[in-house]
């Protein structure tokens, strides 16, 4: 799954103007959700009527049926692929057949407990669609409770990471653009792993001047996350620059000769300026007018 070309302008704009880029994501999670909810219902109102089975099979026969592709399977039982592939080392779809029936065997069985324990309370989800109703007793349910439940968990997980590695390019970008930063000045054509580092991990950004590369590291993070002093120490990053960053984690920058940038600051970003010219980067001052140059820029990139 990818965000949008909008949200991610979206965040970059938040970020730079000192705001709070979280609620772009919640939005974006409650969407996918919603319209993952009103599908699912549809499907779970349809398998209904066409079972013959007063049993909870009905449900193993249309969710978890082995031509459908592994991530619904495993969703369908209760489980993420990720979770799938912590337990076993691995997620291929075998694996994950496996996984999912003896999950959902284990979970029904743990439904089954529970409604025996309390006998008192009684549950039927109704869902009407073009004039049919179809009920669904306690434990199916609960069953399907839990499947929603896995895939906001599922689809939260997943879109906050790829918010941040979706925006930090063109974050980076972006404050080259304010500050009129040469092309030849920066690197931004790949993401690749640099395996000539000590540490294998991904590259962000570079600024270039004479021959030299300076490393930019951007974490789109909260308050005080020790992630980040591991990240520049590790990386021996020139730049770093986050949405947030405790006081604690600018004296470590400070320590390291690492210039940083926290944009959730008062006019954050402007101490990228500082970091362009403690590192001799051709720039010039910016005084615009970040209503109006935000939304041209961010075209232009896009």
């Amino acid at each position: 799954m990818t965000l949008t070309e909008q949200i991610v302008k979206n965040i970059i704009t938040r970020v730079i103007k000192s705001q709070d880029y979280r609620i772009e994501i919640v939005n974006l999670i409650n969407a996918e959700f919603l319209q993952f909810a009103v599908n699912f219902f549809k499907k779970i109102a349809y398998a209904k009527l066409d079972s013959k089975e007063i049993t909870i099979d009905w449900y193993k026969k249309a969710f978890m049926d082995e031509a459908l592709p592994s991530d619904d399977i495993a969703i369908n039982s209760g489980l993420n692929k990720k979770t799938i592939s912590n337990m076993y080392g691995t997620a291929t779809k075998t694996i994950v057949i496996e996984a999912a029936n003896e999950h959902f065997e284990s979970l029904y069985q743990n439904i089954q407990s529970l409604i025996e324990m309390e006998n008192e309370i009684d549950l039927t989800l109704t869902i009407k669609m073009k004039g049919v109703s179809v009920d669904l007793n306690v434990s199916e349910s609960l069953v399907v409770i839990n499947t929603l439940a896995v895939k906001r968990a599922a689809l939260r997980g997943g879109l906050w990471s790829t918010a941040g590695k979706s925006a930090e390019k063109y974050l980076m970008l972006t404050l080259c653009k304010m500050y009129q930063v040469p092309e030849i000045n920066y690197n931004a054509s790949y993401f690749v792993k640099d395996k000539g580092k000590k540490v294998d991990r991904e590259i962000d950004f570079y600024l270039l001047n004479n021959g030299k590369e300076y490393l930019c590291e951007v974490k789109l993070m909260g308050k005080g996350n020790p992630e980040s002093a591991d990240a520049i120490i590790a990386r021996d990053s020139n730049v770093f620059v986050a949405d947030t960053l405790s006081q604690q984690n600018k004296n470590q920058c400070d320590q390291l000769g690492v210039n940083w940038v926290a944009l959730r600051d008062k006019s954050g970003y402007k101490r990228f300026k500082l970091a362009l010219e403690k590192l001799n980067i051709p720039h010039k001052d910016y005084n615009g007018n970040l209503d109006e140059d935000l939304p041209r820029i961010l075209d232009g990139l896009f």
